[in-house]
């Protein structure tokens, strides 16, 4: 199936553009130490991250958000992860090169993730992202992921139709918004994907890695 070529690519954040499950898996394992707790081994947390404090704090303390517990384990993990948030995070291999290949073609491209505003907007400028043309966070429209308001709200600010948009990202709700936004979906298998397999998303394609997706973008039509 030959893809519609797009007007602006859309990255999900965390599991995508950048591969931050080092510093967020740091930041659970120092609240674990500071309960006197060994360490979760990071191949536990990696592929989770994508899930935040939920799926971080369930996979290392066997915890859901109504448990006993729950909040206080949340709260000390974004503080811990606030104050270290851009030690090891990087852009996954072959993105500069993805990014650079936009911008050369005239296509805009944007951020929508569900990592709140605090966190987003810390750690965009710690990666060094040169012409982003909008970085939606969790908490910047009333809804997040799966609900496809954040996509909406960032093809309402590049000023192009969702239509002519794609959405690149490593989780199921990230498919599930960009369908509902009527967005072209492209899983990212070189992200994170938390347990599940990308085939089962029902996107309209998957990359096995950015230079799979610039690919994919030349060959659109």
């Amino acid at each position: 199936m030959s893809l519609p070529f797009p007007r602006a690519v859309l990255f999900d954040l965390d599991g995508t553009l950048a591969d931050t499950a080092p510093d967020l898996a740091g930041a659970m394992n120092r609240v674990r130490a500071a309960r006197g707790l060994p360490p979760t081994p990071y191949e536990t947390l990696r592929p989770v991250a994508s899930a935040g404090a939920r799926g971080l704090i369930g996979a290392s303390f066997g915890l859901k958000p109504a448990d006993e517990g729950f909040e206080e384990l949340r709260i000390a993990f974004l503080d811990a992860y606030e104050a270290a948030i851009a030690v090891e995070s990087r852009l996954f291999d072959g993105m500069d090169a993805l990014l650079a290949s936009l911008a050369e073609q005239d296509i805009a491209w944007g951020i929508v993730t569900n990592k709140a505003g605090r966190f987003t907007h810390k750690l965009v400028p710690e990666l060094k992202l040169e012409h982003v043309g909008c970085v939606i966070a969790g908490d910047t429209t009333p809804h997040s992921k799966p609900h496809p308001e954040p996509l909406l709200e960032a093809a309402r600010r590049l000023d192009i139709p969702p239509g002519q948009c794609w959405y690149v990202g490593d989780d199921l709700r990230d498919i599930q918004a960009g369908r509902a936004a009527g967005m072209t979906t492209i899983a990212a298998a070189w992200g994170y994907c938390g347990h599940q397999e990308p085939v089962e998303w029902l996107a309209d394609a998957i990359a096995q890695s950015p230079q799979e997706l610039l690919g994919l973008i030349q060959k659109s039509s």
